[in-house]
């Protein structure tokens, strides 16, 4: 299988042969490009809108990009509830920070930053919180053995292993590029179809397989050489 970031496996075979277009039919890529030119151009008028104090302009932008923004902060938090936390402090912080935009035909990758930023940081608060639910007293007036309450199910040190797994996955997932990141969450965390992420990214189909190929290799690597590390270090 070909690596789109430029590395391939050995012993890679012949390109297969490709369909010619209809003539007069431009290809299919070309008509996406088209159409992707197209609503940037769109979103274009609506930032150009919105900075001179169009508040319905920037409602349109809200209601294009919002549906993307949910989906790019879910991959993140794994929470829907969060994930609206995160687009709504994101959408205020992209009014007020509008003419930052530039260009404006670029306002979708731009927002989208922002919002994984955001739900980034509503992560790391949301981990900083459990850990210091560590230290909380027991219920009852803290009776109880502090072992008892740490490791009965959905207590601390249990939010606290899974912390560990998840800080271990995030490391990992953090040396992928950010399109190989993006598609192995969407694909294997949030189930979106290669179409689906292909169409949200866009990516041609194959080259969307081709970046969940290489992402899983590299995580399994990167996984299971740090799960042997914690072995030789027990």
């Amino acid at each position: 299988m070909h690596d789109p970031d430029g590395e391939e496996p050995a012993g890679r075979g012949a390109s297969p042969l490709r369909p010619v277009p209809a003539p007069g039919v431009p290809p299919a890529g070309q008509q996406f490009a088209a159409s992707q030119a197209a609503e940037a151009a769109v979103d274009a008028a609506l930032v150009r809108r919105a900075r001179d104090g169009d508040g319905e302009a920037f409602g349109q932008l809200v209601r294009r990009h919002l549906p993307a923004a949910h989906g790019a902060a879910l991959v993140v938090l794994g929470d829907p509830a969060d994930a609206e936390d995160a687009c709504q402090d994101a959408f205020v912080a992209a009014l007020r920070r509008i003419e930052d935009c530039r260009p404006e035909e670029k306002f979708r990758p731009w927002l989208l930053t922002i919002v994984r930023n955001r739900a980034i940081d509503l992560r790391r608060r949301s981990i900083v919180r459990r850990a210091d639910s560590l230290d909380e007293p027991a219920a009852g007036g803290g009776d109880a053995p502090a072992t008892q309450v740490a490791t009965r199910a959905g207590g601390p040190l249990h939010d606290a292993e899974r912390a560990d797994a998840r800080a271990h996955l995030q490391a990992a997932l953090a040396t992928l590029t950010p399109v190989r990141r993006d598609v192995v969450l969407l694909h294997d965390l949030e189930g979106w179809s290669h179409r689906e992420i292909g169409e949200h990214l866009g990516l041609a189909e194959g080259t969307v397989r081709a970046h969940l190929f290489w992402a899983r290799r590299d995580l399994r690597r990167r996984l299971s050489a740090e799960w042997r590390r914690e072995t030789d270090d027990a």
